[in-house]
């Protein structure tokens, strides 16, 4: 059985080991306040990890833990209240709004749970919207091969109504994968979807990382979701309470168990 690695003190700290294939997401002594005086929540505190390039890694944690605060902080969607974060080598956390939206554009692919695609526009438009946005063109080529592996290929010229769940997820997955960003986040990208189409979204996201070199991070409760990815780095209070490397959902379960025990 796997065990995780206890984090100590103040600060918590999580590495993907690596380290030679290079840093696409890191986070430096982070910490994220909402409110403030007696009222203020301090929904991560004090963390720093890095995500190298080429991994899958889960974030896993009960709900308050600061998972998802720490993935939109990452991608440049939340400002930090204190500490770094960096994507590539690029600092994001002195970057104005306009620089932080070219950032995102044009560097970081995002998967939401409720697949955000825009109702008017068909599967293929709601594709190429970050590259039309960009002024990046694409060969018509290269939008039906990735269409054809997430098996949508048939569906570009409908709109999200005329598509399942599962469907719409895979058009996002297609939307966040077709810039070729350095790092895809995902939160919880199953959560909407059943159990056998999101196990099929998970296996082509660890696809996308082992065989193409994408780079993978991912929030979800789910521990079987979470066995997908290279680790699981998990959270509590708003600090890295441990990993397991090649993460088991029996592992995972009893951990998280554990640390709301540790709660109690």
């Amino acid at each position: 059985m796997h065990q995780p690695t206890a984090s100590a003190g103040h600060t918590a700290t999580a590495d993907s080991g690596g380290s030679g294939r290079g840093t696409a997401a890191a986070a430096e002594n982070l910490v994220k306040v909402y409110g403030s005086g007696p009222t203020a929540v301090r929904a991560v505190d004090g963390i720093s990890a890095a995500f190298h390039r080429g991994t899958f890694t889960a974030i896993m944690g009960a709900s308050g833990s600061g998972k998802s605060t720490l993935m939109h902080c990452l991608a440049g969607l939340d400002t930090p209240t204190a500490g770094r974060i960096l994507v590539g080598d690029t600092d994001i956390t002195g970057l104005s709004d306009k620089q932080l939206t070219l950032l995102r554009r044009d560097r970081i692919g995002f998967v939401f749970q409720s697949f955000n695609l825009l109702p008017t526009l068909t599967a293929r438009q709601n594709i190429l919207l970050p590259l039309d946005l960009a002024g990046r063109d694409t060969p018509t080529s290269t939008v039906d091969a990735l269409a054809r592996s997430l098996r949508i290929a048939d569906r570009l010229d409908h709109r999200p109504s005329e598509l399942s769940g599962g469907e719409q997820q895979r058009v996002a997955v297609a939307r966040a994968l077709i810039g070729a960003p350095e790092v895809i986040f995902a939160d919880e990208p199953t959560g909407m979807l059943d159990s056998k189409t999101g196990h099929a979204l998970l296996a082509y996201l660890r696809t996308c990382v082992r065989e193409l070199g994408q780079t993978v991070v991912m929030v979800t409760h789910d521990p079987i979701a979470a066995s997908y990815a290279d680790r699981a780095v998990l959270l509590a209070d708003g600090r890295i309470a441990g990993e397991i490397a090649d993460p088991a959902p029996e592992d995972l379960l009893a951990t998280m168990g554990r640390l709301q025990d540790a709660r109690a």
